[in-house]
């Protein structure tokens, strides 16, 4: 065995949990460190207090003198907590958060120095823009870039520093971050469902999209990660042959979990609590070494929010239980990757939540009204729903049975198919004069009881209603929801407002009443959205076909996706919902372009450079051993000693059958690196999936094979079954 991968082992068995004792009831310990409503009750000035009320609820600007004091009541109250520093935190499209700390200190006339932070230190901050992408939007030589402060999401303190939640955008006010634009579709989203409500509760004057993630990971013992150079440079691992026990048994999902990874667990959780981050599920998942968290829902734009600060968070508790955190969508071949389930719902200042089926007619017929213009606006915009979920990770992940497919459908369940068969078929044709007597017989009575669990579960669907709530499932592990979340919330805002106008329009020109009139859009909208719906099994080629057939789209990969984020109906969609204009559409598909040919390049050199430094010269020694042994076997045997080493001189052949082959791809595949690196965007991006990609698997299948064969002693990387199975 490698001195590497040997000492790696070593040291991992001899790991012992980091104990971590409770600091109290989790109710005790829950937002200790968040800038909350208690906090600010306790340290702001009644104005001040107000000021920020009025910012979360109804999006009014803070005056320069009240954040004067915000900002005075914030400092007193971190330095209360042992802060020493402040930062704005953002998220810019790296799909990390960013943070520059600066000090309160500050010197002062006379020698002297005191703590300072004032409303324009609060407000805004200027980091170079031309340093994270932008896709275009700046030059290099225009660096200049602000993050403001989002009052919406409470400032923390994580170690010693208070952070203050920001959006990013460019000098010329374009956005430069992934908070911006969810903002601005949770703003439409908020104004165009709160109209609608407004047909069945005056009350309601505010709607929020609300969002339950589920984060799952792998954790790999950090000593074995570092035999592993691709699994520290890219997430994954680009070769390695799957162990003889890997899933099959189904004896890791709900299992029991390992003292290691419960300490882990724990000490994770204390700090989410600090943080006010609602962790509240944890759980073995379906593969060795995957686990799962899930929180408590929140409102959209926070849950987002604490999913980005969470996944910092794991990286650095792991490093203090000598744990990698791998978010990678599948860091391992033949075994289940990992997502994050975006569980999305929209509930009203009232307290009711939108898409939970109501006890009564009238409350059914408003459920209805938003679960069915949720799935007519998936229906009109399934591939822009791809597009946010696409990456170079996420696309070894969808459709390997495990995860939904790449195709774009909603499950609703058997019985709530039933009801929109029966509502679709309740009278016949579009709506016309001699109908209009029909439509008025107690058309609230036609609709029937529905019960909160009305439909199983279906893995396969992408897109899946769960009882009062959809789930979208083919969100990447990886990912910042803000992606998924922009585009769910604008879609659904862009539906609802041409909802209500249409509504409207019956009311006014037809005469309807208003019961009349939502009920008659909705069952146009059954008819219309009817293909998207799709109840059965997700993978296979029966579904593709009939996919085609239906219409819908099939973007396997992420360049072929992406299309869609450029196209001229997403640019109309974004641009007529103030989400986002045409410049910083384009920047956001050039970025992600980009991002997914450099990704694929890194991962073609780092698996040219272990074939080559690592498999070959291994298999090499090896090689050399076994023709020591053949020469060892012609002097004792003499003539015919071939029927003695027949078995080690076959070993011999077919290991130089594999190097050479090895070699061949690399040079290949190096080759169609440089041509692909002389192009850019659309094309640049398609040719590493298609050109250079390709010889990926082809590479790993003869490197896997020459693992079979190498005496495990030589073997340098770490083997599928010691990442998965050493605890």
């Amino acid at each position: 065995m490698s001195t590497l991968r040997f000492s790696a082992l070593k040291e991992t068995l001899h790991r012992k949990p980091v104990f971590i004792e409770e600091k109290g009831r989790r109710s005790e310990l829950f937002g200790k460190n968040v800038f909350n409503e208690q906090a600010i009750r306790q340290y702001m000035t009644r104005d001040a207090y107000q000021s920020v009320k009025d910012a979360i609820e109804f999006g009014s600007k803070i005056d320069r003198k009240v954040a004067d004091q915000i900002a005075v009541s914030m400092k007193d109250w971190a330095l209360s907590k042992g802060a020493t520093h402040y930062t704005h935190w953002f998220q810019p499209l790296t799909g990390a958060t960013a943070e520059k700390h600066d000090a309160f200190f500050d010197t002062i006339e006379g020698g002297g120095a005191m703590e300072r932070f004032d409303g324009e230190q609060l407000v805004q901050q200027e980091p170079d823009a031309s340093s994270f992408p932008h896709g275009g939007i700046r030059n290099t030589f225009e660096a200049r870039g602000y993050t403001a402060w989002d009052p919406t999401s409470p400032a923390f303190i994580y170690g010693t520093t208070l952070c203050i939640p920001t959006v990013f955008v460019a000098y010329t006010g374009e956005a430069l971050d992934n908070k911006a634009p969810l903002l601005r579709a949770l703003q439409a989203v908020d104004t165009a469902a709160t109209a609608v409500c407004k047909y069945f509760d005056k009350n309601v004057s505010k709607v929020n999209a609300t969002l339950g993630w589920e984060q799952e990971y792998f954790l790999i013992d950090t000593a074995l990660m570092s035999a592993r150079p691709d699994l520290m440079m890219t997430g994954r691992t680009l070769l390695g042959h799957s162990p003889a026990k890997g899933q099959q048994l189904d004896d890791h999902y709900f299992g029991s979990i390992p003292d290691r990874v419960m300490s882990f667990m724990r000490d994770l959780e204390q700090e989410c609590m600090l943080l006010g981050i609602p962790v509240k599920t944890r759980h073995n998942e379906v593969a060795p070494n995957q686990f799962e968290l899930a929180p408590i829902f929140e409102e959209a734009n926070l849950a987002v929010d604490h999913n980005s600060l969470l996944m910092d968070v794991m990286e650095k508790v792991s490093q203090r239980h000598q744990f990698k955190v791998l978010f990678h969508e599948k860091p391992f071949k033949g075994i289940n990757g990992s997502g994050k389930h975006n569980n999305w719902s929209l509930a009203t200042n009232t307290g009711i939540n939108l898409l939970s089926p109501g006890k009564t007619p009238m409350k059914n017929l408003q459920f209805l009204t938003f679960f069915v213009n949720t799935i007519k606006a998936v229906h009109d915009y399934e591939e822009l729903i791809r597009a946010s979920i696409a990456s170079a990770s996420n696309d070894h992940r969808l459709g390997a049975n495990e995860a939904p497919p790449a195709i774009i459908s909603v499950f609703i369940g058997s019985q709530l198919s039933e009801v929109l068969d029966e509502l679709e078929n309740v009278t016949k044709g579009k709506l016309s004069p001699q109908e209009k007597t029909d439509l008025k017989l107690n058309i609230v009575g036609k609709i029937p009881e529905i019960l909160l669990d009305n439909t199983d579960r279906n893995r396969t669907s992408p897109f899946a209603f769960t009882g009062n709530k959809f789930e979208l499932r083919a969100v990447g592990s990886w990912s910042n929801c803000a992606g998924p979340m922009t585009v769910l919330n604008t879609i659904i805002a862009k539906q609802l407002k041409e909802f209500k106008i249409e509504v409207d329009d019956l009311i006014d020109t037809k005469k309807l009443k208003k019961d009349e009139a939502v009920f008659n859009v909705l069952r146009e909208y059954i008819k219309a959205s009817k293909k998207i719906r799709f109840e059965g099994d997700g993978y296979g080629e029966a579904w593709e076909k009939e996919a085609l057939r239906r219409g819908l789209s099939n973007n396997k990969t992420t360049p072929q996706a992406l299309k869609a984020k450029a196209s001229k109906k997403a640019i109309a969609l974004f641009t007529e919902m103030n989400v986002m204009n045409k410049v910083e559409v384009a920047a956001r598909h050039e970025i992600e372009l980009e991002e997914y040919a450099k990704r694929i390049q890194i991962e073609s050199r780092v698996l040219g450079d272990i074939a080559r430094n690592h498999v070959i010269p291994t298999a090499i020694q090896y090689q050399n051993t076994l023709i020591e042994n053949v020469k060892g076997l012609k002097e004792i045997f003499g003539k015919g000693f071939e029927k003695y080493a027949k078995e080690q001189i076959d070993l011999i052949k077919i290991i130089s059958i594999h190097i050479a082959e090895i070699n061949s791809k690399i040079e290949k595949m190096t080759e169609e690196r440089k041509k692909s690196n002389k192009l850019i965007g659309q094309e640049n991006a398609d040719s590493y999936c298609d050109k250079v990609k390709p010889f990926f698997a082809e590479i790993r299948y003869h490197c896997d094979k020459l693992e079979l064969m190498v005496d495990d002693n030589l073997w340098p990387l770490t083997k599928y079954r010691e990442l998965l199975f050493t605890k």
